[in-house]
């Protein structure tokens, strides 16, 4: 960082237009640039005063013939720490691996985004992934099937059963939980196991959107409609009919748009902007969001009608850290996803390596270690990923857990029997989580349920009232 506290940007590139972009954009968020036209130029600048100070370098691959290896080695080898970025017209796996085996720290796609490239010089700068490299281990699982998602906690089972037994109804579905705990793959799963499973599942980030285009994304418009429409378009609620329409990040969805939302939910019709009669639609929606929707409601920022429209049935995620004991699991199954891209193979964990990775308290939860395992996984050397290839959990991990630990005889079968303190939990509260876990464990069917527990259905529902667990799985 420089002494006036701007950060400094190294672009490596020849090209005069693009430098000029790269160093405007930065500029917005406090960077100043300084430029190489290759990469002799480059690393002579290293030497520099302005060259000792960098804070990053992004590389531009501007032949996509062009092989950077040896600069990005080279850069590696002098500056070990400094963050580097490879700019390329290359999204694929494969490059992303070949980069990040060179020495590259992340890697942007053209045409360049002025969001992307702001978030991922900042997350260089703090040693986490935001360019395309995030994108792609996103991508990497396939569709899951309720009984393939891995997860044995008590809480996380009775969510995937509530899940399960909305499934075969029409209704909306909202599904809350953190960022990254896997809210998409509880959706897609939901879709796959409905009569609508045959048919497409369309995803639309609601936060993503500008606010001017939502009514046009969702709902189409005709030629001509507004300016700029210069030709028809399909809106999303068409493009799902008969099928599941993802609202993702509902919440951040503007206050207009909601109400015209509602309207379609209650009336399954839609109007594109300029059309003069309205379709009929068979969507099911199911959304989604990391806020607490009745609290946005209570704060005048989420329309209290629609809440209640989209949460007929709800499912909630718990973070990763309240999962802990399935990280195990949860880490073998994303190697073994993550083994069947380009240039990658089958890797084994050590058991030091899955204390460490138990220990961490994952912010970003299952998104945020599936991004940790698989730049492990494109640096190894070995046969299986050890702590050693998790420097930067490794030193973040001894300042998590702000929590006392609980006892080591405290749960059985994830069943929590002891306070932190030593004190046994009430009677009641044991019940609630040993009929989650069997809700969990025997997916939703409560039959099955009750035997096992050797009480009667009856019983089982009249505890599930009692108790205030929800019964939508029943």
């Amino acid at each position: 960082m420089t002494r006036n506290g701007q950060r400094l940007l190294m672009l490596i590139d020849d090209e005069p237009a693009q430098r000029r972009l790269v160093a405007a954009i930065a500029a917005r968020r406090g960077w100043r640039a300084i430029f190489a036209a290759d990469g002799e130029m480059a690393i002579a600048m290293l030497g520099t005063q302005d060259g000792m100070q960098l804070d990053a370098i992004l590389l531009d691959q501007w032949a996509p013939e062009a092989d950077p290896t040896a600069l990005i080695e080279e850069i590696r080898r002098r500056r070990p720490a400094l963050p580097l970025l490879l700019l390329t017209a290359n999204g694929s796996v494969a490059h992303a691996v070949a980069a990040m085996r060179s020495g590259a720290t992340d890697f942007l796609v053209k045409p360049l985004a002025p969001e992307r490239l702001l978030a991922a010089l900042d997350a260089a700068v703090a040693g986490k992934a935001a360019g395309e490299l995030r994108p792609l281990t996103e991508k990497i699982p396939a569709l899951l099937a309720f009984d393939e998602i891995v997860g044995s906690a008590p809480d996380f089972r009775a969510a995937l059963a509530i899940a399960a037994k909305a499934a075969r109804a029409r209704v909306p579905v909202l599904v809350e939980g953190e960022s990254g705990v896997g809210k998409e793959v509880v959706a897609e799963a939901i879709h796959a196991a409905s009569p609508r499973g045959k048919k497409a599942m369309v995803a639309v980030n609601c936060g993503a959107l500008p606010p001017n285009l939502v009514e046009s994304e969702l709902f189409g418009h005709e030629k001509g409609a507004f300016t700029g429409a210069f030709e028809r378009k399909i809106g999303r609620f068409q493009e799902a009919d008969g099928g599941t329409l993802f609202l993702d990040e509902i919440g951040e969805m503007p206050l207009e748009a909601q109400v015209k939302l509602l309207r379609v939910l209650q009336s399954g019709e839609i109007q594109p902007i300029g059309a003069r009669h309205t379709r009929e639609v068979d969507v099911r929606v199911i959304a989604a969001t990391n806020k607490r929707l009745i609290e946005e409601v209570e704060a005048g920022r989420f329309r209290e009608d629609l809440y209640y429209r989209l949460n007929v049935v709800q499912v909630t995620i718990p973070p990763l850290r309240e999962r802990a004991g399935d990280i195990p699991a949860l880490a073998r199954h994303l190697l073994a996803r993550i083994a069947e891209q380009p240039g990658l193979r089958p890797l084994g964990i050590t058991d030091d390596a899955l204390a460490l990775l138990g220990r961490y308290d994952w912010p970003g939860n299952v998104r945020q270690l599936q991004n940790a395992l698989f730049r492990a996984a494109v640096l190894c050397d070995g046969a299986a990923l050890t702590r050693t290839d998790f420097p930067q959990i490794a030193a973040l991990g001894g300042q998590r857990h702000t929590t006392p630990t609980p006892m080591p005889m405290a749960t059985s079968g994830g069943v929590t029997l002891f306070h932190a303190d030593g004190n046994l939990r009430a009677l009641e509260e044991i019940e609630a989580d040993v009929i989650r876990l069997a809700i969990g464990h025997y997916r939703g069917r409560m039959t099955e349920v009750a035997r096992r527990l050797g009480i009667g259905r009856s019983t089982l529902y009249r505890k599930l009232g009692e108790l205030g667990i929800d019964n939508a799985a029943a």
